[in-house]
């Protein structure tokens, strides 16, 4: 157990004995024979500071007083006098003598309350820092045994991830497993007929289907993204439960057509100190939520009219295509030219659509230079000395046209390639 953690059970033993002895207090105070005595448990309430002995508030309990003593072992803490309350009829207070100093607080209700009193007394005491004790050590328990489970269920975890090698979206999930180390399978998904999903009503892709003992299916790459980098820094959430967290919503885009949408898909789900150790600080956050954001809206959309720019380009992307997907023999034949042809005006469509200059190579050349100006010249990648999510998610997109002709301008023509190669590194553990 850490420091930090031993500190947290430190604190937590202190309010848990606070609120224990509270209710002793509370349960004495009716018992005949100690009403006298509920002074002696103004040490569980807070009546000891650090200079010395200090009233916490007055009780109003006839014939109640108390001469308060501390002696702490290696400091000087001055002899302190507690008065609350006492009735002139009561015996007045013993009187302190050194022989008495060490042991701790004097009162007259002691000998007052009886031998039943006393009995009852010690055994509220006794009971309520028991409770205290036990009440701590269930908590510890309990996080070590969620982080035991944790640990069963990442051993046990299979998953699955439905992709198309050339897609940007797969890409950038793929970025992210391969970085932390997750195992998987990967299904390649035929573009054609899609026979591998037809399990699913959401037919796109990425998917990822977790065998966690019932299967879980995460949709959109970068909920995929939040929910796994939640699950994988907190301890005390179920993947069931964080998926809950990232509702779907039926919208409508520019085009009047049914998108299904995730508002808060760029968001870790995580309590403040799992936070403060995935984030450094609130800018930290804001900024990769930005450029994660920023990665899904404007620079995959750079990547279909750079590489079927030209009908050349097209073909030979195609052909990269072919090659690396899941196409039958006749498919593939189909695709390599009939898509070709078909991507090479969808191209044009989308140049228009995301209002690019007429040569797109420029978007992509000043897409690129923004990345780099982002991270700055002090720093390996935004995320700092490794990687976050918002340079996984770069890398990721910018990664599908490697061995094309648009990569190989990009590389040529930007200040982007030290940190491509310095993430294309960290993400194979080079």
């Amino acid at each position: 157990m850490g420091l930090g953690a031993w500190l947290v059970y430190e604190k937590m033993a202190a309010a848990m004995a606070h609120g224990m002895c509270s209710a002793t207090w509370r349960l004495g105070h009716h018992l005949p024979g100690l009403r006298g005595g509920m002074a002696g448990l103004l040490m569980a309430r807070g009546c000891f500071s650090r200079s010395g002995v200090v009233a916490s508030r007055p009780v109003s309990t006839p014939g109640v007083g108390v001469r308060g003593y501390l002696n702490v072992p290696g400091r000087e803490i001055p002899r302190s006098h507690l008065y609350l309350q006492r009735s002139e009829s009561r015996a007045p207070l013993a009187p302190y003598s050194p022989q008495t100093w060490r042991r701790g607080y004097r009162t007259g209700w002691w000998q007052e309350s009886g031998v039943s009193g006393r009995r009852s007394w010690g055994i509220m005491v006794i009971l309520g820092g028991a409770l205290g004790v036990l009440q701590t050590l269930k908590y510890s328990l309990g996080e070590e045994r969620a982080e035991e489970d944790l640990q069963v269920t990442d051993g046990n975890l299979q998953l699955t991830l439905y992709q198309y090698k050339t897609c940007p979206f797969c890409s950038k999930v793929r970025a992210f497993l391969d970085y932390y180390q997750v195992p998987h399978e990967i299904v390649e998904v035929n573009p054609v007929l899609r026979r591998e999903i037809k399990f699913s009503s959401y037919r796109k892709v990425p998917i990822l289907l977790v065998n966690a003992g019932s299967p879980i299916q995460l949709n959109d790459s970068s909920v995929i993204i939040s929910v796994m980098k939640t699950f994988l820094v907190s301890k005390m959430k179920s993947l069931e439960e964080l998926v809950s967290y990232y509702p779907s919503m039926k919208a409508t885009d520019d085009r009047g057509k049914e998108v299904i949408q995730y508002n808060n898909k760029y968001w870790l789900m995580l309590d403040e100190r799992e936070t403060g150790r995935v984030y450094p600080s609130k800018e930290s956050q804001v900024e990769e939520m930005k450029w994660r954001r920023w990665t899904d809206d404007w620079l995959v959309h750079l990547i279909s009219p750079n590489v079927y720019r030209t009908p050349r380009e097209a073909l030979s992307s195609f052909d990269y295509i072919v090659r690396e997907g899941n196409f039958g023999t006749i498919e593939g034949l189909f695709a390599k030219y009939i898509g070709a042809a078909a991507m090479f005006v969808i191209g044009k469509r989308l140049k228009s659509r995301h209002h690019l200059e007429d040569d797109v190579r420029q978007d992509l050349y000043k897409a690129a230079n923004d990345w780099v100006a982002a991270i700055g010249k002090n720093r390996p990648f935004l995320g700092g000395s490794e990687p976050n999510l918002a340079d996984l998610a770069v890398y990721g997109v910018l990664r599908v046209m490697e061995g094309l002709e648009s990569f190989n301008d990009m590389m040529s023509n930007t200040k982007i390639k030290p940190w491509y190669q310095r993430m294309t590194s960290a993400v194979n553990h080079c």
